[in-house]
């Protein structure tokens, strides 16, 4: 089977963990400091499914080696809801390759077909190669929290950065919601796009 971009399911939970537990044990790139487990990770996939994408990178060899998602901007208030934050981690063993593009340029895809109109990245500062990626894929810095969070011993800033993801218009439609979306063509269409730019072994 060829690497593939796919939606994620909650038995990918040991593999999110693993891919996500450096950021959280080693650096400073999460401010959580206690990695999630395999079942944390599933319940966490399963309660983003319900409205947004959860998608993973997968080799040839059907070994799960990088993810990106979406998430409510704000919590649950109404007026935020064509707003997402997103997210992508890559694991330690991949360099190169084109993934966290494939998966970044997949999920907006899927996003601008839900109705969304903004996308919103943290990141923590320094990490001049996550600061770049973002902009190439069309950031634009918004801000940044000087010295909001502690952690391995010192005091971080993090670099908000916005992306356009449509244009505004009054009176907009509310996004659909992920399961609306996954039986249409254009869904597989999308991740056959973002599949065939993967350049995995």
């Amino acid at each position: 089977m060829p690497a593939r971009i796919r939606l994620a399911s909650p038995d990918d939970g040991g593999a999110l963990a693993e891919i996500y537990a450096p950021a959280v044990v080693a650096r400073a790139t999460s401010f959580e400091t206690v990695p999630p487990d395999a079942a944390e990770m599933a319940a966490r996939v399963q309660r983003v499914l319900a409205r947004t994408p959860w998608l993973v990178a997968e080799s040839a060899d059907g070994t799960v080696v990088g993810y990106a998602y979406a998430g409510p901007h704000r919590g649950d208030r109404p007026a935020y809801r064509w707003s997402v934050e997103v997210s992508a981690y890559v694991s330690d063993r991949v360099h190169r390759g084109g993934v966290g593009r494939a998966l970044y340029s997949a999920l907006f895809d899927l996003l601008r077909l839900q109705g969304f109109r903004n996308a919103y990245a943290g990141v923590t500062l320094p990490n001049e190669a996550s600061e770049r990626f973002h902009r190439a894929m069309g950031f634009e810095l918004v801000g940044v929290y000087e010295r909001v969070g502690y952690k391995l011993g010192a005091w971080h800033d993090v670099a908000w950065s916005a992306l356009p993801l449509a244009p505004d218009d009054h009176e907009p439609e509310p996004p659909l919601a992920l399961p609306e979306l996954v039986d249409r063509p254009e869904f597989a269409a999308v991740l056959d796009r973002a599949s065939a730019n993967l350049r995995l072994e």
